[in-house]
Protein backbone atom coordinates (compact mmCIF):
# COMPACT_ATOMS: atom_id res chain seq x y z
CA UNK A 1 0.00 0.00 0.00
CA UNK A 2 1.12 3.56 -0.85
CA UNK A 3 0.00 6.38 1.37
CA UNK A 4 -0.19 9.93 0.95
CA UNK A 5 2.34 10.81 3.67
CA UNK A 6 4.55 9.93 6.47
CA UNK A 7 5.16 12.47 9.21
CA UNK A 8 8.38 10.66 10.87
CA UNK A 9 11.11 11.21 13.12
CA UNK A 10 8.60 12.45 15.61
CA UNK A 11 7.58 12.39 19.16
CA UNK A 12 4.17 11.46 18.67
CA UNK A 13 1.47 11.01 21.72
CA UNK A 14 -0.82 8.42 21.07
CA UNK A 15 -2.98 6.81 23.68
CA UNK A 16 -0.93 4.62 26.33
CA UNK A 17 2.24 5.80 25.16
CA UNK A 18 4.23 7.36 22.22
CA UNK A 19 5.21 6.59 19.07
CA UNK A 20 7.68 7.89 16.57
CA UNK A 21 5.35 8.46 12.93
CA UNK A 22 1.92 8.73 11.21
CA UNK A 23 0.91 7.58 8.06
CA UNK A 24 -2.02 9.04 6.44
CA UNK A 25 -4.33 7.59 3.15
CA UNK A 26 -7.00 9.84 2.09
CA UNK A 27 -6.72 12.07 4.82
CA UNK A 28 -6.94 9.33 7.83
CA UNK A 29 -3.72 7.92 9.78
CA UNK A 30 -3.28 4.32 8.77
CA UNK A 31 -0.59 3.53 10.50
CA UNK A 32 1.83 4.35 13.31
CA UNK A 33 5.15 3.74 14.30
CA UNK A 34 7.87 1.63 12.42
CA UNK A 35 4.85 0.31 10.47
CA UNK A 36 4.06 3.80 9.11
CA UNK A 37 7.75 4.33 8.29
CA UNK A 38 7.86 0.97 6.83
CA UNK A 39 5.35 2.34 3.89
CA UNK A 40 5.90 3.47 1.09
CA UNK A 41 4.98 7.38 0.32
CA UNK A 42 3.75 9.93 -2.15
CA UNK A 43 5.27 12.58 0.33
CA UNK A 44 7.77 12.21 3.40
CA UNK A 45 7.95 14.65 6.22
CA UNK A 46 10.72 14.63 8.59
CA UNK A 47 9.71 16.06 11.67
CA UNK A 48 12.79 15.88 12.99
CA UNK A 49 12.14 14.80 16.77
CA UNK A 50 9.21 17.50 16.97
CA UNK A 51 6.48 16.80 19.26
CA UNK A 52 2.88 15.72 17.90
CA UNK A 53 -0.24 15.81 19.62
CA UNK A 54 -3.71 15.65 18.04
CA UNK A 55 -5.02 19.15 16.79
CA UNK A 56 -6.32 20.90 19.18
CA UNK A 57 -10.14 21.71 19.31
CA UNK A 58 -11.36 24.36 21.36
CA UNK A 59 -15.22 23.63 22.64
CA UNK A 60 -16.73 27.20 22.71
CA UNK A 61 -15.40 29.90 20.96
CA UNK A 62 -17.25 32.92 18.78
CA UNK A 63 -15.38 32.11 15.07
CA UNK A 64 -17.58 34.75 13.73
CA UNK A 65 -17.26 37.41 16.10
CA UNK A 66 -13.18 37.37 16.44
CA UNK A 67 -12.93 37.34 12.99
CA UNK A 68 -14.85 40.71 12.71
CA UNK A 69 -12.98 41.93 15.93
CA UNK A 70 -9.90 41.94 13.75
CA UNK A 71 -11.63 44.70 11.57
CA UNK A 72 -12.72 46.53 14.77
CA UNK A 73 -11.14 49.38 16.61
CA UNK A 74 -8.74 47.26 19.31
CA UNK A 75 -9.88 48.76 22.92
CA UNK A 76 -7.95 45.41 24.82
CA UNK A 77 -5.77 46.13 27.97
CA UNK A 78 -2.59 45.99 25.40
CA UNK A 79 -4.46 49.64 23.60
CA UNK A 80 -6.16 51.14 26.59
CA UNK A 81 -5.02 51.52 30.26
CA UNK A 82 -7.65 54.06 30.81
CA UNK A 83 -10.88 55.44 29.71
CA UNK A 84 -9.71 58.07 27.81
CA UNK A 85 -7.23 55.96 26.22
CA UNK A 86 -10.50 54.58 24.57
CA UNK A 87 -11.79 58.06 23.88
CA UNK A 88 -8.41 59.06 22.22
CA UNK A 89 -8.98 55.91 20.22
CA UNK A 90 -12.25 56.58 18.94
CA UNK A 91 -11.30 60.24 18.01
CA UNK A 92 -8.26 59.35 16.04
CA UNK A 93 -10.42 56.46 14.00
CA UNK A 94 -13.14 58.73 13.51
CA UNK A 95 -10.61 60.96 11.93
CA UNK A 96 -9.97 58.62 9.27
CA UNK A 97 -13.54 57.95 8.35
CA UNK A 98 -16.47 60.32 6.65
CA UNK A 99 -18.84 61.17 8.90
CA UNK A 100 -22.24 58.99 9.46
CA UNK A 101 -19.69 56.08 9.37
CA UNK A 102 -19.66 53.75 11.76
CA UNK A 103 -17.08 53.80 14.60
CA UNK A 104 -17.04 49.93 16.39
CA UNK A 105 -14.54 49.26 19.00
CA UNK A 106 -14.07 45.59 21.09
CA UNK A 107 -12.26 44.26 24.08
CA UNK A 108 -13.03 46.98 26.37
CA UNK A 109 -13.35 45.50 29.84
CA UNK A 110 -14.02 48.17 32.91
CA UNK A 111 -12.16 46.05 35.51
CA UNK A 112 -9.14 46.96 33.69
CA UNK A 113 -9.52 50.43 32.45
CA UNK A 114 -8.86 53.19 35.07
CA UNK A 115 -12.47 55.12 34.84
CA UNK A 116 -14.53 52.25 34.51
CA UNK A 117 -16.68 51.92 31.64
CA UNK A 118 -16.78 54.81 28.68
CA UNK A 119 -19.87 56.62 28.52
CA UNK A 120 -21.68 58.69 25.80
CA UNK A 121 -20.65 61.85 26.56
CA UNK A 122 -17.07 60.55 26.56
CA UNK A 123 -18.06 59.24 23.08
CA UNK A 124 -19.95 62.27 22.27
CA UNK A 125 -16.84 64.37 22.60
CA UNK A 126 -14.43 61.95 20.45
CA UNK A 127 -16.45 61.19 17.63
CA UNK A 128 -19.48 63.93 17.45
CA UNK A 129 -20.24 62.73 13.88
CA UNK A 130 -20.14 59.15 13.73
CA UNK A 131 -22.36 56.24 15.51
CA UNK A 132 -20.11 54.51 17.66
CA UNK A 133 -20.70 51.25 19.19
CA UNK A 134 -18.08 50.01 21.70
CA UNK A 135 -18.06 46.63 22.62
CA UNK A 136 -17.34 45.00 26.27
CA UNK A 137 -14.68 42.15 26.03
CA UNK A 138 -17.66 39.20 27.33
CA UNK A 139 -20.04 40.33 24.32
CA UNK A 140 -22.46 40.66 27.19
CA UNK A 141 -22.46 44.58 26.95
CA UNK A 142 -21.99 47.49 24.56
CA UNK A 143 -21.34 51.33 25.22
CA UNK A 144 -22.77 53.98 22.06
CA UNK A 145 -22.85 57.14 21.68
CA UNK A 146 -25.34 59.56 21.64
CA UNK A 147 -26.03 59.48 17.91
CA UNK A 148 -26.67 55.84 18.31
CA UNK A 149 -28.95 55.93 21.48
CA UNK A 150 -31.17 58.66 19.61
CA UNK A 151 -32.27 55.65 17.29
CA UNK A 152 -33.17 53.79 19.97
CA UNK A 153 -36.65 52.51 21.00
CA UNK A 154 -35.69 52.88 24.43
CA UNK A 155 -39.56 52.52 25.66
CA UNK A 156 -39.34 49.01 24.67
CA UNK A 157 -35.97 47.33 26.10
CA UNK A 158 -36.62 43.19 26.17
CA UNK A 159 -36.71 41.57 29.42
CA UNK A 160 -33.70 39.95 30.52
CA UNK A 161 -31.44 43.26 29.81
CA UNK A 162 -31.47 47.13 31.02
CA UNK A 163 -30.27 50.26 30.24
CA UNK A 164 -27.84 51.72 32.59
CA UNK A 165 -28.89 55.49 33.84
CA UNK A 166 -27.15 57.98 36.02
CA UNK A 167 -28.12 59.63 38.99
CA UNK A 168 -30.62 61.73 37.23
CA UNK A 169 -32.11 58.75 34.96
CA UNK A 170 -30.07 59.94 32.00
CA UNK A 171 -28.87 57.17 30.03
CA UNK A 172 -25.39 56.44 30.43
CA UNK A 173 -24.45 54.36 27.05
CA UNK A 174 -24.28 51.42 28.65
CA UNK A 175 -26.45 48.81 27.30
CA UNK A 176 -26.55 45.21 28.77
CA UNK A 177 -27.19 41.44 28.19
CA UNK A 178 -30.53 41.56 25.79
CA UNK A 179 -30.75 45.17 25.73
CA UNK A 180 -28.38 45.66 23.18
CA UNK A 181 -31.25 43.70 21.18
CA UNK A 182 -31.92 47.24 20.08
CA UNK A 183 -29.16 47.69 18.06
CA UNK A 184 -31.22 45.02 15.69
CA UNK A 185 -32.54 47.34 13.60
CA UNK A 186 -29.78 49.30 13.16
CA UNK A 187 -26.49 46.95 12.16
CA UNK A 188 -28.52 43.61 12.07
CA UNK A 189 -28.07 41.33 9.63
CA UNK A 190 -24.32 41.13 9.05
CA UNK A 191 -23.95 40.77 4.82
CA UNK A 192 -22.55 37.64 4.09
CA UNK A 193 -19.35 38.69 2.48
CA UNK A 194 -18.50 40.26 5.95
CA UNK A 195 -19.40 36.96 7.45
CA UNK A 196 -16.99 34.95 4.62
CA UNK A 197 -14.40 37.28 5.42
CA UNK A 198 -14.73 36.69 9.01
CA UNK A 199 -14.50 32.78 8.88
CA UNK A 200 -11.54 33.60 6.52
CA UNK A 201 -9.26 35.89 8.85
CA UNK A 202 -10.32 33.62 12.11
CA UNK A 203 -9.50 30.46 10.24
CA UNK A 204 -5.78 31.36 9.21
CA UNK A 205 -5.18 32.55 12.74
CA UNK A 206 -6.44 29.29 14.56
CA UNK A 207 -4.17 27.06 11.77
CA UNK A 208 -1.09 29.18 13.45
CA UNK A 209 -2.40 28.11 16.88
CA UNK A 210 -2.62 24.54 15.85
CA UNK A 211 -6.33 24.75 15.86
CA UNK A 212 -7.57 21.84 13.88
CA UNK A 213 -11.58 21.77 14.97
CA UNK A 214 -13.95 24.34 16.58
CA UNK A 215 -17.56 24.97 18.31
CA UNK A 216 -18.89 27.87 16.98
CA UNK A 217 -21.20 28.88 20.47
CA UNK A 218 -24.09 30.44 18.27
CA UNK A 219 -25.41 31.18 15.05
CA UNK A 220 -28.58 32.57 13.13
CA UNK A 221 -29.88 35.15 16.57
CA UNK A 222 -29.92 36.06 20.00
CA UNK A 223 -27.00 37.79 21.17
CA UNK A 224 -24.09 36.07 19.03
CA UNK A 225 -25.36 35.45 15.83
CA UNK A 226 -24.76 37.71 12.51
CA UNK A 227 -27.42 36.59 10.47
CA UNK A 228 -30.72 34.18 9.95
CA UNK A 229 -28.36 33.11 6.86
CA UNK A 230 -25.18 32.03 9.38
CA UNK A 231 -25.10 28.96 8.24
CA UNK A 232 -25.32 29.55 4.68
CA UNK A 233 -22.15 31.43 5.13
CA UNK A 234 -20.74 28.42 6.34
CA UNK A 235 -21.09 26.55 3.96
CA UNK A 236 -19.79 29.49 1.03
CA UNK A 237 -16.82 29.76 3.51
CA UNK A 238 -16.67 25.88 2.63
CA UNK A 239 -17.08 26.03 -1.25
CA UNK A 240 -14.93 28.90 -1.80
CA UNK A 241 -11.89 26.91 0.86
CA UNK A 242 -11.68 29.75 3.12
CA UNK A 243 -13.13 27.48 6.00
CA UNK A 244 -9.65 25.95 6.87
CA UNK A 245 -10.81 24.56 10.30
CA UNK A 246 -13.53 21.52 11.27
CA UNK A 247 -16.84 23.72 12.73
CA UNK A 248 -19.85 22.04 14.41
CA UNK A 249 -22.07 25.21 14.77
CA UNK A 250 -24.59 25.20 17.64
CA UNK A 251 -28.06 27.11 16.63
CA UNK A 252 -29.16 29.90 18.47
CA UNK A 253 -32.30 28.76 20.51
CA UNK A 254 -34.37 31.80 18.80
CA UNK A 255 -33.74 30.16 15.54
CA UNK A 256 -35.69 26.88 16.34
CA UNK A 257 -39.39 26.40 15.74
CA UNK A 258 -42.30 24.20 16.05
CA UNK A 259 -42.88 22.93 12.42
CA UNK A 260 -45.35 20.55 11.03
CA UNK A 261 -44.82 16.63 11.41
CA UNK A 262 -46.66 12.82 11.69
CA UNK A 263 -47.84 12.96 15.31
CA UNK A 264 -45.56 9.90 15.92
CA UNK A 265 -42.61 12.00 15.24
CA UNK A 266 -40.57 13.40 17.80
CA UNK A 267 -39.51 16.31 15.44
CA UNK A 268 -41.77 19.29 16.87
CA UNK A 269 -39.53 21.68 18.25
CA UNK A 270 -36.44 21.83 15.06
CA UNK A 271 -35.30 23.72 11.77
CA UNK A 272 -37.11 23.70 8.89
CA UNK A 273 -36.64 19.91 6.86
CA UNK A 274 -36.51 18.66 10.57
CA UNK A 275 -32.67 19.32 11.10
CA UNK A 276 -31.38 18.79 14.54
CA UNK A 277 -27.76 18.09 16.18
CA UNK A 278 -25.61 15.58 14.20
CA UNK A 279 -26.43 17.04 10.52
CA UNK A 280 -23.34 17.40 8.39
CA UNK A 281 -20.38 16.26 7.71
CA UNK A 282 -16.20 16.01 8.40
CA UNK A 283 -15.87 19.48 8.13
CA UNK A 284 -19.62 21.52 8.84
CA UNK A 285 -22.16 19.96 11.18
CA UNK A 286 -24.89 21.13 12.92
CA UNK A 287 -24.27 20.63 16.71
CA UNK A 288 -26.11 21.80 19.89
CA UNK A 289 -29.18 24.36 20.41
CA UNK A 290 -27.15 27.46 22.58
CA UNK A 291 -29.60 28.97 25.20
CA UNK A 292 -28.78 31.75 27.32
CA UNK A 293 -29.87 31.75 31.39
CA UNK A 294 -28.00 34.65 32.40
CA UNK A 295 -24.99 36.82 31.98
CA UNK A 296 -21.55 37.72 32.69
CA UNK A 297 -19.51 37.46 35.88
CA UNK A 298 -16.92 40.02 35.50
CA UNK A 299 -19.86 42.27 33.81
CA UNK A 300 -21.76 41.69 37.56
CA UNK A 301 -24.94 40.02 35.33
CA UNK A 302 -24.77 36.50 36.10
CA UNK A 303 -27.57 34.99 38.18
CA UNK A 304 -26.52 34.57 41.61
CA UNK A 305 -27.48 33.27 44.58
CA UNK A 306 -25.75 36.02 46.69
CA UNK A 307 -25.21 39.62 46.06
CA UNK A 308 -21.80 40.44 44.24
CA UNK A 309 -19.35 41.13 46.69
CA UNK A 310 -19.68 45.08 47.16
CA UNK A 311 -23.06 45.55 45.59
CA UNK A 312 -25.67 45.46 47.64
CA UNK A 313 -28.65 43.89 46.30
CA UNK A 314 -27.07 43.39 42.68
CA UNK A 315 -27.52 39.40 41.94
CA UNK A 316 -27.88 39.96 38.61
CA UNK A 317 -30.51 38.37 36.56
CA UNK A 318 -31.62 35.62 33.58
CA UNK A 319 -31.78 35.89 30.35
CA UNK A 320 -35.20 34.75 29.76
CA UNK A 321 -37.61 33.42 32.86
CA UNK A 322 -36.63 30.45 34.29
CA UNK A 323 -40.29 29.15 33.20
CA UNK A 324 -39.30 29.37 29.57
CA UNK A 325 -35.67 28.80 29.75
CA UNK A 326 -37.22 25.08 31.40
CA UNK A 327 -39.91 24.89 28.54
CA UNK A 328 -37.55 25.69 25.64
CA UNK A 329 -34.89 23.60 26.87
CA UNK A 330 -37.46 20.72 27.35
CA UNK A 331 -38.43 20.59 23.77
CA UNK A 332 -35.37 20.47 22.60
CA UNK A 333 -34.51 17.86 24.62
CA UNK A 334 -37.61 16.28 23.25
CA UNK A 335 -36.64 16.19 19.58
CA UNK A 336 -33.43 15.14 19.86
CA UNK A 337 -31.34 17.95 19.81
CA UNK A 338 -28.26 18.19 22.29
CA UNK A 339 -28.64 21.47 24.34
CA UNK A 340 -25.64 23.82 25.49
CA UNK A 341 -27.45 26.25 27.94
CA UNK A 342 -24.65 29.09 28.72
CA UNK A 343 -24.63 29.46 32.95
CA UNK A 344 -22.28 31.54 34.79
CA UNK A 345 -24.04 32.51 37.91
CA UNK A 346 -24.90 29.98 40.70
CA UNK A 347 -28.23 30.52 40.53
CA UNK A 348 -28.41 29.99 37.02
CA UNK A 349 -26.60 26.90 36.72
CA UNK A 350 -29.37 25.67 40.06
CA UNK A 351 -31.97 26.70 37.51
CA UNK A 352 -30.14 24.90 34.26
CA UNK A 353 -29.38 21.83 36.37
CA UNK A 354 -33.35 22.30 37.26
CA UNK A 355 -34.38 21.96 34.16
CA UNK A 356 -31.96 19.08 32.55
CA UNK A 357 -33.22 16.79 34.90
CA UNK A 358 -36.76 17.57 34.45
CA UNK A 359 -36.18 17.32 30.39
CA UNK A 360 -34.51 14.28 31.20
CA UNK A 361 -37.34 12.55 33.89
CA UNK A 362 -39.88 13.06 31.10
CA UNK A 363 -37.70 12.00 28.53
CA UNK A 364 -35.37 9.59 29.17
CA UNK A 365 -32.63 9.95 26.60
CA UNK A 366 -29.00 7.70 26.68
CA UNK A 367 -26.25 9.72 25.67
CA UNK A 368 -27.28 13.16 25.45
CA UNK A 369 -24.39 14.66 25.81
CA UNK A 370 -26.05 18.01 27.22
CA UNK A 371 -23.85 20.82 28.02
CA UNK A 372 -23.47 24.00 30.48
CA UNK A 373 -21.21 26.30 28.43
CA UNK A 374 -19.13 28.26 31.15
CA UNK A 375 -20.79 26.36 34.08
CA UNK A 376 -18.78 29.13 36.03
CA UNK A 377 -19.97 29.50 39.77
CA UNK A 378 -20.78 26.07 40.91
CA UNK A 379 -21.02 24.93 44.58
CA UNK A 380 -20.01 21.54 45.66
CA UNK A 381 -23.30 19.79 46.12
CA UNK A 382 -24.22 20.94 42.93
CA UNK A 383 -21.15 19.13 41.15
CA UNK A 384 -22.59 15.77 42.17
CA UNK A 385 -26.05 16.48 40.60
CA UNK A 386 -24.03 17.51 37.56
CA UNK A 387 -22.38 14.12 37.12
CA UNK A 388 -25.23 12.25 37.70
CA UNK A 389 -27.25 13.56 35.09
CA UNK A 390 -23.87 13.03 32.43
CA UNK A 391 -23.63 16.58 31.87
CA UNK A 392 -20.56 18.51 30.56
CA UNK A 393 -19.29 21.09 31.94
CA UNK A 394 -17.64 23.67 29.26
CA UNK A 395 -15.34 26.26 30.99
CA UNK A 396 -12.61 28.38 29.91
CA UNK A 397 -9.28 27.84 31.65
CA UNK A 398 -7.74 31.22 30.18
CA UNK A 399 -10.31 33.07 31.75
CA UNK A 400 -8.52 32.63 34.82
CA UNK A 401 -5.16 34.49 33.89
CA UNK A 402 -7.03 37.52 31.78
CA UNK A 403 -10.41 38.01 33.71
CA UNK A 404 -10.07 36.15 37.12
CA UNK A 405 -8.87 39.15 39.16
CA UNK A 406 -12.27 40.40 37.78
CA UNK A 407 -13.90 37.32 38.46
CA UNK A 408 -12.27 37.52 41.92
CA UNK A 409 -13.53 41.27 42.62
CA UNK A 410 -17.18 40.03 41.73
CA UNK A 411 -17.13 37.15 43.90
CA UNK A 412 -15.49 37.83 47.04
CA UNK A 413 -13.25 34.91 49.08
CA UNK A 414 -15.85 33.55 50.28
CA UNK A 415 -16.62 31.96 46.52
CA UNK A 416 -13.88 31.96 44.88
CA UNK A 417 -13.17 28.21 45.21
CA UNK A 418 -16.38 27.29 43.23
CA UNK A 419 -15.03 29.57 40.41
CA UNK A 420 -14.55 28.07 36.52
CA UNK A 421 -13.26 24.75 38.39
CA UNK A 422 -11.10 22.28 36.53
CA UNK A 423 -10.14 19.01 38.98
CA UNK A 424 -13.49 19.04 40.57
CA UNK A 425 -15.39 18.56 37.14
CA UNK A 426 -12.76 15.87 36.22
CA UNK A 427 -12.99 13.93 39.93
CA UNK A 428 -16.74 14.23 40.01
CA UNK A 429 -16.69 11.57 36.96
CA UNK A 430 -17.78 14.49 33.91
CA UNK A 431 -15.79 14.77 30.55
CA UNK A 432 -14.05 18.31 30.53
CA UNK A 433 -13.13 19.42 27.33
CA UNK A 434 -10.80 22.40 26.69
CA UNK A 435 -12.46 26.01 25.15
CA UNK A 436 -11.96 29.49 25.55
CA UNK A 437 -14.93 31.47 24.42
CA UNK A 438 -12.43 33.75 22.14
CA UNK A 439 -12.44 36.84 21.85
CA UNK A 440 -13.75 37.46 25.11
CA UNK A 441 -9.89 35.89 25.73
CA UNK A 442 -7.11 34.20 23.88
CA UNK A 443 -7.95 31.60 22.07
CA UNK A 444 -4.34 30.16 21.57
CA UNK A 445 -4.71 26.67 23.17
CA UNK A 446 -1.02 26.51 24.64
CA UNK A 447 -2.24 29.48 26.76
CA UNK A 448 -5.13 27.61 27.75
CA UNK A 449 -3.21 24.49 28.78
CA UNK A 450 -0.96 26.80 30.82
CA UNK A 451 -3.60 28.61 32.68
CA UNK A 452 -5.36 24.91 33.18
CA UNK A 453 -2.46 24.00 35.00
CA UNK A 454 -1.46 27.06 36.85
CA UNK A 455 -4.60 28.94 37.66
CA UNK A 456 -2.93 32.53 37.98
CA UNK A 457 -4.52 35.63 37.58
CA UNK A 458 -2.89 38.49 35.60
CA UNK A 459 -2.48 40.21 38.67
CA UNK A 460 -0.73 37.15 40.61
CA UNK A 461 -3.88 35.63 42.55
CA UNK A 462 -3.67 31.98 43.05
CA UNK A 463 -7.77 31.40 41.48
CA UNK A 464 -8.65 27.80 43.08
CA UNK A 465 -5.92 25.79 43.96
CA UNK A 466 -7.36 22.48 44.25
CA UNK A 467 -8.27 22.93 40.57
CA UNK A 468 -5.65 22.84 38.97
CA UNK A 469 -4.91 20.18 36.68
CA UNK A 470 -1.67 18.07 35.23
CA UNK A 471 -0.37 19.09 31.71
CA UNK A 472 -1.41 15.98 30.62
CA UNK A 473 -5.46 16.35 31.45
CA UNK A 474 -5.10 19.93 29.95
CA UNK A 475 -3.85 18.56 26.84
CA UNK A 476 -6.75 15.50 26.90
CA UNK A 477 -9.42 18.47 27.51
CA UNK A 478 -8.23 20.40 24.77
CA UNK A 479 -8.39 17.13 22.07
CA UNK A 480 -10.07 14.03 23.21
CA UNK A 481 -12.44 16.03 25.82
CA UNK A 482 -13.43 18.54 22.75
CA UNK A 483 -14.49 15.75 20.65
CA UNK A 484 -16.60 13.89 23.16
CA UNK A 485 -18.41 16.80 23.59
CA UNK A 486 -19.42 17.54 20.08
CA UNK A 487 -19.58 13.65 19.23
CA UNK A 488 -16.94 13.62 17.44
CA UNK A 489 -14.44 10.88 19.24
CA UNK A 490 -15.39 8.48 16.47
CA UNK A 491 -13.05 10.64 14.08
CA UNK A 492 -10.98 13.17 16.05
CA UNK A 493 -9.23 13.46 20.05
CA UNK A 494 -6.68 11.14 19.70
CA UNK A 495 -3.95 9.98 17.24
CA UNK A 496 -5.07 6.36 15.88
CA UNK A 497 -5.37 4.07 13.58
CA UNK A 498 -8.62 5.16 11.43
CA UNK A 499 -9.28 8.63 12.76
CA UNK A 500 -8.98 11.45 10.61
CA UNK A 501 -5.21 12.89 10.43
CA UNK A 502 -5.53 16.13 11.86
CA UNK A 503 -2.26 16.78 13.71
CA UNK A 504 -0.62 20.03 15.95
CA UNK A 505 3.22 19.95 15.54
CA UNK A 506 5.00 21.56 18.38
CA UNK A 507 8.71 22.59 19.36
CA UNK A 508 8.61 20.27 22.54
CA UNK A 509 6.20 18.01 24.87
CA UNK A 510 3.01 20.18 26.46
CA UNK A 511 2.45 17.23 28.94
CA UNK A 512 5.74 18.39 30.70
CA UNK A 513 5.22 21.08 32.90
CA UNK A 514 8.77 22.81 32.66
CA UNK A 515 7.35 23.06 28.78
CA UNK A 516 4.51 25.58 29.02
CA UNK A 517 6.24 28.60 28.97
CA UNK A 518 8.22 27.60 25.78
CA UNK A 519 6.59 25.22 24.02
CA UNK A 520 5.53 27.03 20.29
CA UNK A 521 3.27 25.84 17.15
CA UNK A 522 5.28 24.31 14.65
CA UNK A 523 3.14 23.36 11.83
CA UNK A 524 -0.63 22.05 11.63
CA UNK A 525 -2.00 19.20 9.46
CA UNK A 526 -5.78 18.89 8.62
CA UNK A 527 -6.71 15.87 6.88
CA UNK A 528 -2.80 14.74 6.15
CA UNK A 529 -2.35 18.23 4.27
CA UNK A 530 0.32 20.14 5.81
CA UNK A 531 -1.72 23.34 6.24
CA UNK A 532 0.40 25.71 8.35
CA UNK A 533 4.34 25.49 8.90
CA UNK A 534 6.02 28.39 11.37
CA UNK A 535 8.40 30.46 8.69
Amino acid sequence: MRVDAVFENAHVLVPGGTSSAVAVLHGRIVALGDEATALPARERVDLAGATVVPGFHDAHNHLTWFGMSLDELPLGPDACASVEDVYDAVARRAATQPPGSWIVGSGYDQNKLAGGHPTRQGLDRAAPEHPVRLKHTSGHMSVVNSAVLERLDLGNVPAGGDVVTDAVGSPTGLLREQAQLLLRPLIYPTPLDTVVRAIDRASERFLAEGITSVQEAGIGGGLVGETPCELAAYQRARDEGVLRVRATLMVASSVLHEIEHAESDAVAFSLDLGMRSGFGDEWLRIGPMKIFADGSLIGRTSAMHEDFEGEPGNRGYFQLPEEELAGTILRAHAAGWQVATHAIGDRAVTAVLDAYAAALARYPRADHRHRIEHCGVIPPGELRRLAGLGLIPVPQGRFVHEIGDGMLAALGPERADWCYRGRSFLDAGCVLPGSSDRPVVQGAPLLGIADLVRRRTAGGQLLGAAEALTPAQALHAYTAGSAYAAFRERDLGTLEVGKLADLAVLSADPTEEANLDSVTVLGTVVGGELVYQRS
